[in-house]
């Protein structure tokens, strides 16, 4: 190809082939995963793992995922090759297009290789809905990056530092592709593919610029150190450490203690209060500093109906045990005061109090306080270890392996089996589109930390009022404010405090989830929807589901 023909031929391979994505999205309906196109076309490794997080999700068997898997690699690595021979400097002698494009085969598949365990953690992170896996996965990636780029141009890539340079492309690449992703999804319909067009052209350019920087040092520093095996295995081990120090340790105190359970209940709140505490709290059975208010119990009650106290496993259980225990605490302490309840649940606490009020509509139950709640839980699915088949069963190996090498090393106990997460994979659809709905004859309240606004894709998301909140999940129930604003709810003041940065790290968050799991696709989840349910339908929040 003549040199002047072959900048506007990189720009139309990487514009194009985001432009043909986004077109079947926005034609077929399928708003969620449009901020995704860009990425088909990124530097590396940001396109495999869009390669992966689609794979991970849409496949339903063992052959799909290794067909899958293998077209995946064989593809990346020739889409890869061409794209660097487009981008390669006129006057720099260039290899064999032969030999480039085995270099970027086995790119392709050490990448794979890497990025599998990321990938999974994103789809982890939409089945519990919890930012915590999203930056765990997409943490390593940025150290990756100019790494690999790398690999894929020079020989014996492996070796050495990369120049500082492609340190900075490679961090430009990362805030385009957010930065596109949210621009791609805020987009009308009729101008979303256009937008990934542009995208795309974006792409072109740090290809051009990639391939460049990655040729241009006439010294490489540190040329005789294994840069690439050691910066893996650093990567690799970010999730796996990660986890091992989320592990609750043996005898850890209780330390839930928001001001309403160690101050007395205002005079103005009419209710009695029962505090539900999330995934791996404890609690030691001291009483409240109010006879009116209650620690609930994942372990149930003793003789005298009192909550007994409880370790950090307990809260492993089912939502469904779990929300039959608050049942009995609720029945209890509903007839100790003759008042109405008022439930205050953080996290997995909020996620047991809504499955309580979904499946008892007549309860004493008159209030409802959720902070950080599971948003839109429940987009991806991998079935139980006995299956032999079902959507997502390559990631849910690969999770399960993930957390089983963690246990092993840091003695926890955590999952992707444990009964609580799988209450949420397998009642998806109410999980999904229930959870920040109205509640009939019960006032309802969610407090979001801005964090959560990364932990689903940008969109409808809640029909009740919101108090955002500048906050890590779980990290703001003691907050003087944020106490203050509660008492005044529980005393009948009515809140809604949205943030305008909000929506907007929705869409930057946008490009780094994985795509949902339609629920009309899986025969899971198709029982727990209306009949003739369209499959992308965005506007299924607060649908009927049984």
């Amino acid at each position: 190809m003549p040199r002047s023909r072959r900048l506007p031929a990189l720009l139309a391979v990487a514009g194009g082939i985001p432009l043909v994505e986004a077109t079947i999205l926005t034609r077929i309906g399928f708003v969620s995963p449009q901020a995704l196109a860009p990425q088909i076309t990124a530097v590396w490794p940001y396109d495999t793992y869009h390669d992966l997080r689609w794979l991970f999700i849409y496949h339903n068997s063992w052959l799909t995922f290794a067909l899958g898997l293998v077209a995946a690699v064989a593809l990346r690595g020739a889409l890869s090759a061409l794209l660097v021979l487009l981008s390669w400097p006129a006057r720099t002698p260039r290899p064999p297009t032969g030999v480039l494009m085995r270099r970027n085969l086995g790119v392709a598949a050490l990448t794979a290789v890497i990025v599998t365990p990321f990938a999974a953690l994103s789809v982890a992170a939409s089945a519990v809905a919890l930012s915590w896996y999203l930056f765990v996965s997409l943490g390593p990636m940025i150290l990756l990056a100019p790494f690999l780029q790398r690999m894929a141009v020079v020989p014996r890539g492996w070796r050495g530092l990369p120049s500082a340079e492609l340190f900075g492309w490679s961090l430009l690449d990362l805030v385009v592709l957010s930065v596109a992703g949210g621009l791609v999804w805020s987009a009308a319909p009729a101008w979303t593919p256009l937008v990934a067009l542009a995208a795309g052209l974006c792409n072109g350019l740090l290809w051009h610029r990639t391939v460049r920087a990655a040729l241009r040092p006439a010294h490489v520093r540190l040329p005789r150190v294994p840069a690439v095996p050691v910066v893996v295995a650093l990567a690799l081990a970010v999730p796996l450490v990660s986890q091992i120090l989320a592990v609750p340790r043996s005898g850890m105190r209780d330390t839930f203690g928001p001001p309403v359970f160690s101050q007395p209940l205002a005079a103005s709140v009419p209710y009695a209060v029962l505090l539900l505490a999330g995934h791996d709290s404890t609690y030691d059975g001291r009483p409240a500093a109010d006879p009116r208010v209650w620690r609930y119990s994942y372990a149930g009650v003793d003789a005298a109906g009192r909550p007994l106290p409880y370790q950090a496993l307990d809260t492993h259980q089912s939502l469904a045990t779990s929300a039959q225990r608050l049942a009995t605490q609720v029945d209890a302490l509903h007839r100790l005061t003759g008042r109405p309840i008022a439930l205050l649940g953080e996290s997995e606490g909020a996620m047991v109090a809504r499955t309580y009020l979904r499946d008892r509509p007549g309860s004493p139950v008159r209030a409802l306080l959720m902070f950080s709640p599971l948003v839109r839980s429940g987009r991806a699915y991998y079935p139980p270890a006995e299956a032999s088949s079902g959507w997502g069963i390559g990631a849910g190996w690969v999770l399960r392996a993930m957390f089983g090498f963690a246990n092993r090393l840091g003695n926890g106990t955590s999952n992707p089996d444990e009964p609580f997460v799988r209450s949420l994979i397998d009642n998806a659809p109410f999980y999904r589109y229930q959870t920040m709905c109205p509640i009939p004859g019960v006032r309802v309240l969610a407090f979001l930390p801005t964090v959560s606004s990364v932990e689903a894709p940008p969109g409808p998301f809640t029909r009740i009022p919101v108090v955002e909140v500048p906050a890590f999940h779980g990290g703001f129930l003691g907050r003087r404010v944020v106490a203050d604003e509660m008492i005044g709810f529980l005393a009948g003041q009515n809140l809604d405090k949205p943030r305008t940065e909000y929506g907007v790290l929705q869409r930057l968050g946008a490009a780094w989830q994985a795509p949902p799991l339609t629920v009309t696709l899986n025969p899971a989840w198709r029982g727990q929807v209306p009949p003739g349910t369209e499959p992308f339908l965005q506007a299924q929040l607060c649908a009927s589901v049984s």
